[in-house]
């Protein structure tokens, strides 16, 4: 039996020789790329965006009553903001220049993302904002409005068009700094 083995397997391996007879190795010519940071980022600078980011998230609270409605279409606009620009929120005369996506986050890691992305706007002169936060389970639908209209940065959001999420989602004008 031993034999037979050994025969039926020398077979195997000349039929493989046989039908590999024209193929030739692949040479490995896989580019890996390697990202450059735009920054020159010391452990300073980093310090300073932690710092920055955790400030910002600061302002979110869970017992805060706010004025926004729970019911209806979700709109908001700081004392200092023309109703005007809700307007134009919706209409989609604002295109969001970035966008969060918060499906699958817990209410803690919501509220850290939705910092980051304050500092972010800030930091780098964003004016418009899309969170898309989804249905699931309704928590953080009913829970990022009220964050956000605690935060002072925030000058106003609406529910996005269509285009941008619908009822799932919310633009956000994000007061920066003028330069």
């Amino acid at each position: 039996m031993n034999k037979k083995l050994q025969r039926h397997s020398e077979e195997k391996q000349t039929l493989f020789h046989y039908l590999m007879a024209d193929t030739r190795k692949i040479v490995q010519d896989t580019i890996s790329h390697h990202t450059q940071l735009r920054y020159n980022v010391n452990s300073r600078t980093l310090k300073r965006l932690f710092l920055e980011q955790r400030d910002e998230s600061y302002y979110f609270s869970d017992v805060f009553q706010s004025t926004v409605s729970s019911t209806g279409i979700l709109r908001y606009a700081r004392n200092d903001v023309n109703h005007y620009e809700l307007k134009k929120l919706y209409s989609g005369y604002y295109t969001p220049e970035i966008f969060l996506d918060l499906h699958g986050l817990t209410q803690v890691e919501a509220k850290r993302e939705i910092g980051i992305l304050i500092s972010t706007c800030r930091r780098e002169s964003l004016y418009c904002s899309s969170i898309m936060h989804g249905y699931g389970k309704y928590v953080l639908k009913q829970r990022t409005p009220l964050w956000l209209a605690q935060h002072p940065l925030v000058m106003a959001f609406h529910q996005a068009p269509k285009r941008f999420g619908g009822d799932a989602a919310l633009l956000v004008l994000i007061e920066i700094e003028k330069r």
